[in-house]
């Protein structure tokens, strides 16, 4: 707040007050001056109060010495800072890669692209079903390799890598092999009807890096397709270079 304004302004707000008391009522209540070379009388001081017999001055109180504080000590080692989490760092996008040929049980099937999810979770309970049947486990994870695709639908591999041979396996089921050789690899999270964005993404880096593809697809289901949620799958994209 600018002080002097303020002032100013209560000032300016007494000068009617002056006048309507008039001026002279105001001179009459001012003290007359003192002549010059007067000496006004000083007011004497009123005489200090006897203190009673036996009874003793109270001594004035001493302030309480100034708290110490000890200085810190310059050897000490400084506290230190808290643990920070580790940074997560972005899944591989178009990393190299090597497949590596696995033994595995196959089942062919066609599907349509409405049902496609539909039909490769039928496909990996028809494996997964033989597999119980002989006692077998399942040596790594379910697999879907893309033969072919046109506008209606594609045709494809589910195949669930094994250690041994199997026999006595329906008609529609065989022995076979993984794929092999270079590849490039992508990762996709999250539920299958987004993997036509997967694929797009995919699409437009091997245009940038002027890469040929041959005409198949690896998709290599990291977590387990008929025990986990959609929205939560987390699946490895092969791409075979030629």
């Amino acid at each position: 707040m600018n002080c002097p304004r303020l002032f100013r302004h209560l000032a300016i707000a007494m000068i009617p007050v002056a006048l309507s008391l008039g001026l002279p009522a105001v001179l009459a209540q001012t003290p007359p001056a003192t002549p010059p070379g007067a000496t006004t009388p000083a007011t004497p001081a009123p005489p200090a109060a006897p203190t009673p017999p036996g009874t003793a001055t109270p001594a004035t109180p001493t302030p309480p010495p100034a708290e110490v504080q000890t200085p810190a000590n310059p050897t000490a080692e400084a506290p230190k800072p808290p643990a920070t989490a580790p940074v997560q760092t972005a899944d591989p996008f178009g990393e190299e890669f090597t497949l590596t040929p696995k033994t595995v049980l196959t089942i062919r099937n066609n599907a349509t692209w409405d049902t496609a999810f539909e039909t490769l979770i039928n496909s990996f309970k028809s494996l997964a079903a033989v597999l119980d049947k002989q006692g077998v486990k399942a040596a790594g994870n379910m697999m879907i390799v893309y033969t072919s695709t046109d506008d209606t639908g594609f045709a494809f591999l589910a195949e669930v890598p094994v250690d041994q041979e199997l026999k006595d396996l329906p008609k529609t089921m065989s022995m076979g092999k993984s794929p092999e050789g270079k590849a490039l690899k992508f990762v996709h999270r999250g539920s299958y009807d987004n993997m036509d964005n997967t694929y797009e993404a995919i699409t437009n880096h091997l245009d940038d890096k002027k890469l040929e593809a041959k005409d198949t697809f690896i998709e290599e289901y990291m977590t387990d397709p008929l025990k986990t949620e959609e929205d939560n799958l987390v699946i490895n994209v092969y791409v075979p270079l030629k």
